[in-house]
């Protein structure tokens, strides 16, 4: 049983975008650019793809909050965007690929978001 204050502290925080989670997502991102020293398996990169998609969501959703129409390098953001609805590779080398670029691109954001925040 919440009150209303509680209710309503819930409500705002869910309008904007969820919180940059720095740790996690830099976890995510030293994984992913080890894979060019190991061979992993299909599996691992769709999940590795899965999580740093949802990582640059989440970067991406804060970059447009705080940058507005300011954008740091608007052709950039717009070619992760774009990159962001199309699926991963069939292949194993082109899935590698992509997700080491997913991986790059999502370093540069939170690079844009740690520098933004003060970290």
């Amino acid at each position: 049983m919440g009150t209303e204050r509680e209710q309503g502290s819930t409500v705002a925080a869910a309008s904007g975008p969820p919180p940059v989670d720095v740790e996690t997502i830099s976890e995510t991102i030293r994984r992913a650019l080890r894979f060019g020293s190991i061979r992993p398996s299909r599996e691992e990169l769709a999940a590795t793809d899965e999580a740093l998609r949802g990582h640059v969501a989440v970067l991406l959703a804060d970059l447009h909050e705080t940058a507005g129409r300011y954008l740091p390098d608007r052709h950039r953001v717009g070619r992760i965007e774009q990159l962001m609805a199309d699926p991963l590779g069939k292949g194993i080398l082109s899935a590698d690929a992509e997700v080491h670029q997913r991986a790059r691109d999502c370093q540069w954001l939170l690079a844009y978001h740690t520098a933004r925040a003060g970290w």
